[in-house]
């Protein structure tokens, strides 16, 4: 009993006795320790831990002492477990293990919380690539890469591309094929990714055209039963057989096609069944057409079935059901919201917002091409069946407009009411144009404006200005943000010479619709005529770069460059021109012009000669090109430009006596002779021509040498006596001028023309004489010879040529003429007005 120790009845002190250094626990000399050495070395140091039992749900068993009796202890020494209540007072947790202990031990291990004495981490294990599934794997990777890139290669237009990824795809698909057999069943084959490729192929085959490839491609893919759904790719054979031409067999496979869709897919068989119609349009079939779309109609309406049910009655002449078909058509609903909701209901900045960010976006501009197609096909339809549903195209156009009237196409009455004008104005029934767009006067004020801006235009081309005038002041009265009003305005100002007012209308226009083409190409026009070539050369080149193409602005730049002085920038935009307009005669001609003015001579021929190929009867080009030849001792190549000239003028006589000249430069004097003689046959009178004759005769020695001598002095004399005729009547006209009389101030009938005519007809000749001149001057200026005859022609050669139809146009026409001709360019001055859509 010495050795029991009963509990004192007093508190005892709970934490007592951990404070206590207990040497067993001291590991710090346990490597000097021998006896626990020697004891990690035998047996009882490599025993195998001892690990806690689990507790069970029993009631803890009191544990046994040799000393006496047995005390219910919550913990093998006699103390009570931590975080315990006792006598209902719960005891502190206490932590009694430093970092990293554990309560399983580990003999032999030293202290090592990081684990730093273990080493690095094993490396991964490599993935061994050499297995048959590995391999399988990462080729059926690549075969799904190839078909990827084929598609992608599809999108971005490289055909050839796509079909070569498609093909190697296929090549390694069949490798697949063979090693999963080799290895498995073919049912583990993945037949989704067959069915891919092959159906890649076949579209790729198609997309370049590949026809008879594709449908062996597509039969491969039908005829497998392995395939579900295979079916439906008749229809793309049909499409296929649609592109051949191959109609019969093309209906066939749409049919089959339509058997296997179930009836579920409805929008698939509609389709579907609207191929079928369109097949038998192509193969006049119409009846069976009608039928097709007739069914379609029916079933689910949309705007191509209808247009194409209209024609198909059209064809066949049935205007009733006409009639029937286009009110089909303007019931077909579009699914369009209605435009309010684009408009703000109240001031809130967050809906104004959100209204501005869906005003333009893609679902926007998706409603806005709908509706622009169901328009074109109702305008469409009533220009076609208008003419052949009544009696008149009048009555058969109002029936049309009275059926858009009572449908949702409300707005489009007046656009018809304008295209009937329109299709007056085409039929060249002008009064009948004239009214109908008069009966828009008392409209609102968007159609009041369009039916004032046509009639504007109309008036326009009749050259009634007054007219054109007031329909212009109506136009822009009623819409002031009328661009095509405001342009037809500035062309009437144009007319009256008010050149500054004019360009601030033009620019107005150009303000309201930046796209205004016409009123940018006539604000160029009227700089021109204000001399302000900088502005008008920037406006060309505003417009150049909306229209890339158009021969017009081309020109007007090239001119423009001309007349600043910068004769290299000129000649580049001419050869724009010539890429546009390559068989251009007088563009061909200009070119010609300006190498010739820089001195490159051979340039010039090559330009000049190619304006002749296409244009052989330009008096200027066949006079530079005999000038040419001349020029360059070619004088046998000059004659036939020559007989040229004179076939085209054979009253003038100077281009003959080119050819007789030619003639004796080469040596042929009996060959001149003989035209010579024809010269004096058609022109006796001619002095020149005599002179020629006398000394060619005398040379040769010819008998004739006395007529012609008696002929030339008899010509000379009554040269004379004309001559002073002219000079007697030449000053008794400057005496009565002086006198005062008053016949000078009485017009001549045949001038009897307005200023503005006769400065337009005085400058044309003007600018005509003086190119005369100058070509003539080409002549005069060939080098001299011995040959005693030269001097007396050139007397000849000096008199300036005129056409007396007119100088030839050199600028292009504007859009006043609604065309462009390729061998023509008028000088116009002003563009017209575009009749509005």
């Amino acid at each position: 009993m010495q050795h029991v120790h009963l509990v004192p009845e007093e508190d005892e002190d709970l934490y007592s006795g951990y404070n206590d250094y207990n040497p067993t626990y001291d590991t710090e000399d346990l490597e000097n320790d021998t006896a626990f050495q020697q004891a990690v070395k035998t047996s009882h140091g490599r025993r195998p831990p001892i690990t806690g039992k689990v507790p069970g749900t029993a009631a803890a068993r009191p544990v046994g002492t040799t000393f006496g009796g047995r005390l219910p202890l919550t913990s093998s020494l006699g103390r009570p477990m931590t975080g315990s209540v006792q006598d209902g007072v719960a005891r502190p947790m206490t932590a009694v293990r430093a970092a990293g202990f554990t309560k399983t031990p580990f003999r032999g291990a030293s202290f090592d919380p990081l684990g730093q004495s273990r080493g690095p981490a094993p490396p991964l294990e490599i993935k061994n690539e050499d297995t048959p599934e590995e391999k399988i794997r990462q080729l059926e990777k690549k075969v799904n890469e190839l078909v990827e890139e084929s598609c992608i290669a599809n999108s971005r237009g490289d055909l050839k591309l796509a079909l070569e990824k498609a093909k190697e795809a296929g090549k390694k698909e069949r490798v697949l094929v063979r090693q999963r057999e080799q290895m498995s069943s073919p049912e583990n084959i993945n037949l989704d990714l067959t069915y891919s490729i092959l159906f890649n192929l076949a579209s790729q085959y198609s997309a370049n055209d590949l026809h008879s490839e594709a449908l062996n491609t597509y039969q491969v893919i039908v005829k497998n039963k392995m395939f579900s759904n295979a079916g439906r790719l008749k229809v793309n054979m049909g499409n296929i057989f649609l592109k051949q031409r191959h109609f019969s067999k093309a209906i066939k496979f749409y049919r089959m096609a339509l058997d296997q869709i179930p009836s579920a897919h409805k929008e698939m068989r509609i389709k579907i069944m609207q191929n079928i119609g369109v097949t038998f349009v192509k193969t006049g079939q119409y009846s069976d057409a009608i039928n097709s779309f007739e069914h379609i109609m029916s079933e689910s309406p949309n705007l191509k079935a209808g247009f194409n049910l209209i024609l198909c009655y059209f064809a066949v002449g049935d205007g009733d059901k006409m009639k029937k078909a286009f009110q089909k058509l303007i019931a077909v609903p579009l699914g369009i919201d209605d435009d309010d909701k684009y408009i703000a209901p109240n001031d809130d900045p967050h809906t104004t917002l959100v209204i501005e960010a869906i005003k333009n976006d893609h679902l926007r501009e998706m409603e806005r091409e709908r509706k622009a197609l169901a328009e074109k096909y109702i305008m469409t339809a009533a220009k076609l069946i208008a003419p052949v549903i009544e009696t008149s195209f009048a009555v058969g156009y109002d029936w049309c407009v009275e059926a858009v009237k009572a449908s949702q196409y409300v707005e489009l009455a007046n656009d018809l009411e304008i295209n009937k004008a329109i299709t007056f104005l085409r039929q060249k029934d002008f009064d009948q144009a004239v009214d109908t767009l008069k009966m828009f006067e008392k409209k609102d004020s968007r159609v009041k404006s369009a039916a004032a801006t046509n009639l504007s235009f109309l008036y326009f081309l009749e050259n009634e200005a007054l007219q054109a005038d007031m329909y212009a002041d109506l136009a822009v009265a009623a819409d002031r943000y009328n661009p095509y009003a405001l342009t037809n305005k500035a062309n009437s100002v144009f007319l009256a010479g008010d050149y500054e007012k004019a360009a601030e209308f033009y620019k107005e226009a150009l303000r309201n619709d930046s796209s205004c083409t016409e009123a940018l190409y006539n604000l160029g026009l009227t700089y021109k005529k204000l001399s302000r070539l900088e502005d008008a050369l920037d406006c060309f080149l505003k417009l150049h770069a909306i229209l890339r193409n158009s021969a017009q602005v081309l020109y007007q730049i090239a001119n423009l460059y001309e007349m600043l002085e910068d004769p290299n920038q000129a000649i580049e935009w001419l050869m724009q021109l010539i890429s546009v307009v390559p068989t251009d005669s007088h563009v061909l001609a200009k070119l010609g012009e300006l190498y010739d003015s820089e001195g490159d001579k051979s340039q010039a021929f090559q330009y000049y000669y190619e304006s002749y190929r296409y244009f052989p009867s330009n008096i200027e080009v066949i006079e530079w090109l005999g000038a040419y030849y001349i020029d360059t001792q070619f004088c046998e190549k000059a004659i036939k430009y020559f007989e040229r000239a004179a076939l085209i003028l054979p009253t003038q006589v100077k281009w003959q006596l080119m050819v007789a000249s030619c003639y004796r430069r080469s040596g042929n004097y009996q060959k001149a002779l003989d035209t010579y003689k024809e010269i004096h046959r058609r022109f006796p009178d001619n002095v020149e021509c005599l002179r020629f004759l006398v000394r060619l005769c005398t040379d040769i020695g010819l008998k004739e040498v006395h007529e012609y001598a008696t002929k030339l002095k008899k010509v000379e004399k009554m040269k004379e006596i004309r001559e002073q005729r002219v000079r007697s009547g030449r000053d008794g006209s400057g005496r009565g001028r002086r006198e005062g009389s008053a016949s000078s101030a009485v017009p001549s009938p045949e001038n009897n023309h307005s200023p503005l005519e006769q400065l337009k007809d005085s400058g044309q000749s003007s600018s005509a004489s003086a190119k005369g001149e100058r070509l003539s001057a080409k002549l005069r200026s060939l080098p001299g010879t011995n040959d005693p005859y030269e001097a007396s022609n050139n007397k000849e050669i000096d008199a300036s040529y005129i056409d007396p139809l007119g100088p030839q146009m050199e600028r292009p026409k504007t859009a006043a003429k609604k065309r462009v001709d390729d061998d023509d360019f008028a000088d116009e001055e002003l563009g017209d007005d575009l009749l509005p859509e």
